[in-house]
């Protein structure tokens, strides 16, 4: 087995609910709730659920984007929110994000090499004249072409600005990419060519990714082994095989069963969860999915599962598992 790139232990972060005239704190928003994983050198990781299950939260608090409230993230040994501020600067070229919305997350008064090159004079790894022509040769690798350089963001497609977006991670030559909902705002077929790009990447960079979606047919296709949130909390986390041909959870069989089947003889059992995601907030007590789910008894109700591995490194926290 390769070595764990990514550590993440009992991670948790809330964001504070403050009220009054003083502002004080009268409660908080439990985006994550006390989650483990670990993703290993060249391996895809995928993080799926539904909006508000609190993947991006994740994913920007692995970067210490957000500051932890408590848990522990460890890349390549290192613990990121242990690091000072300089030591964290010269981690952050090897840790880089890719947004779900790229356009938003670029200057439209900066030409699109300016953009992509900009991170290397920043980080001191280069020259203009060198960033210059790491930028040509990132945005090559992305399917774009050298007379894109000098264009600006509003004169791209939402496919071409995603290439874009990849190939402004790509610059500073990272180890670890977190890609958050990359794909969700595409055509279909765009999808498909992004999807097959971020694979060839890999295959030819030695790339390893966070990949978070709520699509889990783009997951199935990309991904090695999947975890499965809720509310803040992982319900299960398998292999990609193992997840698709055995799940256990009952939120994860529902999300399986909204899959689309592509041949229209064949029928899929469509199991629809009653009610809304409760707030994070205020989240139920015990397990956290009890108000929605058809199979819960009364222990569900009162006791907080444990997220325990039932076999062949597949984990779930489920009572009647």
């Amino acid at each position: 087995m390769s070595e764990h790139l990514l550590e993440v232990r009992h991670l948790k972060k809330y964001f504070p609910i403050t009220a009054g005239l003083l502002n004080r704190t009268v409660g908080h928003v439990k985006a994550v709730d006390d989650i483990s994983l670990t993703i290993q050198a060249g391996e895809t990781f995928g993080l799926v659920g539904e909006s508000g299950s609190g993947k991006s939260t994740v994913g920007r608090t692995i970067l210490r984007l957000h500051e932890k409230t408590d848990g522990e993230v460890l890349f390549k040994g290192m613990p990121i929110h242990e690091l000072s501020k300089a030591e964290m600067s010269k981690l952050r070229p090897q840790m880089q994000l890719i947004f779900q919305d790229p356009y938003s997350s670029l200057n439209p008064r900066i030409r699109i090499g300016d953009a992509v090159g900009e991170a290397l004079v920043n980080h001191g790894l280069a020259t203009k004249e060198e960033a210059r022509e790491r930028a040509l040769d990132v945005l090559e690798a992305c399917g774009l072409s050298s007379y894109h350089y000098s264009r600006f963001p509003h004169e791209f497609s939402g496919g071409q600005r995603q290439r874009i977006g990849i190939a402004r991670a790509l610059a500073l030559n990272p180890d670890f990419i977190i890609a958050d909902e990359p794909v969700s705002a595409l055509d279909v077929s765009i999808q498909a060519q992004i999807i097959n790009l971020f694979k060839k990447l890999q295959h030819t960079r030695g790339l390893t990714y966070l990949f978070i979606s709520h699509d889990l047919s783009v997951v199935e296709h990309l991904c090695n082994r999947i975890g499965v949130m809720y509310l803040g909390s992982m319900m299960e986390m398998a292999s990609r095989d193992e997840l698709f041909s055995q799940p256990l959870h009952p939120y994860t069989k529902a999300l399986l069963s909204a899959i689309p089947v592509p041949v229209p003889k064949l029928k899929r059992e469509r199991i629809v969860l009653k009610g809304d995601i409760p707030s994070p907030a205020n989240p139920p007590s015990g397990c956290k999915f009890h108000t929605r789910c058809p199979y819960a008894v009364s222990r569900c109700k009162e006791e907080i599962p444990e997220f325990r591995n039932v076999g062949g490194d597949h984990f779930v926290a489920c009572h009647l598992v």
